[in-house]
């Protein structure tokens, strides 16, 4: 995948959360979702922060490389959750257009930027397409917050693809950030898009094995469902302890939710 094409992935993603907050009342940005102590408000906040630090990291590197010199001095991400709900705190319409405005402001520093180049960020340097699969991966997770929040199925659709990908890469950070060693072999990642296509991944005659939707799949690695709750099925003891503890994202590993917790799929 090229930066163009994830760009366009992103873009995908980003405008379906967009209609679906767009016209929201100033009451429903105030709902609380799945995730304990945000609203939507905050997800949408923490979303356009997340761009506008990205568009830094790319255009002004020293000053990104300032912001995380100082966070990682106070030693935890709570800058995170503290920008998040300051932020939230803009008129909803105001929001909108920021993240709006944040979002455009990414993609073209990011379509101006050598597809080769080192970008700094919180953890290792990353490649331009790296970082927009990792946007992807996270404005999937966040608008499925507010899917949930409001009740409404979010459907499957081309990002998952960038998702998954993901999602197979950070196998052995779920493992090696809880201090578990990662298996050695191989894992064989099959997943099926909502067009039929199949995304492979990893040798078919491999012992461990994960099956299912590309949608589960992604609810899964972001622990957004628990892999009981969607079509997703393990083969190996290694692959069901993968998926009881996946984590796609980057930090201190968390914990996704217990069956039942998040719905069905």
């Amino acid at each position: 995948m090229d930066v163009t094409t994830a760009l366009q992935l992103l873009d995908h993603e980003s405008s379906a959360l967009d209609t679906l907050v767009a016209g929201l009342t100033a009451e429903q940005w105030r709902l609380p979702t799945p995730a304990e102590g945000w609203s939507i408000a905050d997800q949408i906040a923490h979303l356009m922060w997340t761009d506008q630090v990205s568009v830094m990291s790319i255009l002004e590197p020293a000053e990104f490389t300032a912001l995380a010199a100082s966070i990682a001095k106070e030693g935890d991400m709570s800058i995170v959750d503290r920008e998040a709900h300051r932020l939230a705190a803009t008129p909803p319409a105001q929001l909108l257009e920021d993240w709006r405005t944040a979002r455009s402001a990414l993609a073209d520093a990011l379509a101006g930027v050598s597809p080769d180049a080192q970008l700094t960020w919180f953890g290792p340097p990353m490649r331009p397409v790296t970082m927009v699969t990792a946007r992807i991966m996270e404005t999937w997770a966040h608008a499925l917050d507010v899917y949930d929040a409001l009740g409404v199925e979010k459907p499957a659709a081309a990002p998952l693809a960038a998702v998954a990908r993901i999602g197979v890469r950070t196998r052995d950070f779920a493992f090696k950030s809880r201090r578990i060693e990662a298996p050695t072999e191989e894992f064989r990642v099959e997943l099926t898009m909502p067009d039929g296509e199949l995304l492979e991944f990893g040798p078919v005659d491999a012992a461990q094995q994960v099956t299912g939707s590309a949608w589960a799949f992604a609810a899964v690695v972001t622990q957004r469902r628990n892999i009981a709750d969607v079509d997703l099925h393990t083969e190996g003891d290694d692959a069901a302890r993968w998926m009881s503890i996946a984590q796609a994202f980057a930090g201190a590993p968390t914990q996704g939710p217990t069956p039942g917790e998040r719905g069905q799929r």
